[in-house]
């Protein structure tokens, strides 16, 4: 029988994403009713060490949805001392992160580079549980570092027998980073080896997708990333399939509000000049999957002008005209 958290287990994630998963972004997507949301990862040692651009990355979003902070780090101290900041700050559930690729954080042995070194894994583990103090841990990671280890399924078991709560795991290997397709069914060992919630990650970019997951490999649910962005109702809609009730998609004029609203929220978390930069990718992937009859050239002609202003309300007021379809096409 499955053993349930200390908190409300949702069955949708939105996965952290760097230089994404913002306060700005995680409000939309807990405005259309994202039901968890991660933040940015951020550095145990960073945080610990209270530096402002990285306290900055764990902000609390406004709205619903679980706010939830991912922290990756190598030195048990550091990771305690941020597990005790966080703790301290009120977050709902502190994640650890032992399933990112990238070099810079594998090189220094920490994500996913820890699933080879499990003593080292456990160790952080019982330093972040102690640095929680009582707070939900839950733990990320892959189905191994490659092919010859693939031991998601015993690390979750001694992860769970010291105390972490729910498991996510992405089907692929951290030397697979993300090519080819992620591999759902071979969550499933992972699924059948513990007794707590195990969420599906990689590839899960659409409502079918997100059943696919679930049935491949059993897991209670599923973790989405970058297909959320431009589309931040996604989970809501995953959601309300699950649920079997009825999803209706916001509006043009919906979308174009809440894309101003962000766009707004990021520079009120970065100031004006750093907050145009940083919500740029949003916009994008808002013109990238905006459901209006454009060509592959108009949509490229709008993601390169929305980028480069540096005017707020000049922006703004584009972007509402755009929505509206008030704007001039080029011929394909």
């Amino acid at each position: 029988m499955m053993k349930m958290p200390s908190f409300r287990a949702e069955h949708v994630w939105l996965a952290p994403m760097s230089g994404s998963t913002d306060a700005a972004f995680r409000r939309q997507a807990a405005k259309y009713g994202a039901p968890a949301l991660v933040s940015e990862m951020v550095a145990g040692q960073s945080l610990a060490a209270e530096r402002p651009d990285v306290v900055r990355k764990t902000c609390r979003h406004d709205g619903d949805g679980l706010w939830i902070v991912q922290l990756a780090g190598r030195r048990t101290e550091d990771m305690r001392r941020g597990a005790e900041l966080l703790y301290a700050a009120g977050v709902d559930v502190i994640d650890i992160n032992m399933g990112c690729p990238a070099r810079q954080v594998t090189g220094g042995n920490s994500g996913s580079a820890l699933m080879r070194e499990p003593e080292l894994a456990m160790q952080i583990i019982e330093a972040t549980l102690e640095g929680a103090q009582g707070k939900p841990v839950t733990l990320k990671m892959r189905l191994g570092w490659d092919h010859s280890l693939l031991n998601a399924p015993d690390i979750a078991q001694e992860a769970v027998s010291r105390g972490v709560q729910l498991i996510t795991v992405h089907g692929r290997t951290r030397c697979q980073f993300y090519k080819g397709q992620a591999d759902w069914a071979a969550i499933a060992p992972t699924v059948d080896s513990v007794d707590v919630p195990v969420i599906a990650n990689g590839d899960i970019g659409t409502v079918a997708e997100a059943r696919d997951a679930l049935k491949q490999s059993g897991a209670y649910g599923v973790m989405v990333g970058r297909p959320a962005m431009g589309q931040p109702w996604l989970l809501a809609e995953m959601e309300a399939d699950r649920l079997g009730v009825q999803f209706t998609a916001p509006s043009l004029a919906e979308q174009a509000d809440n894309l101003c609203e962000q766009i707004e929220d990021s520079m009120a978390l970065y100031g004006n000049q750093l907050g145009l930069r940083m919500v740029r990718k949003h916009i994008a992937a808002h013109i990238d999957k905006v459901d209006m009859p454009l060509n592959e050239l108009n949509r490229r002609q709008l993601r390169s002008e929305l980028c480069q202003y540096d005017d707020a309300g000049k922006l703004v007021r584009r972007i509402q005209t755009v929505y509206a379809g008030e704007f001039e096409l080029v011929a394909a």
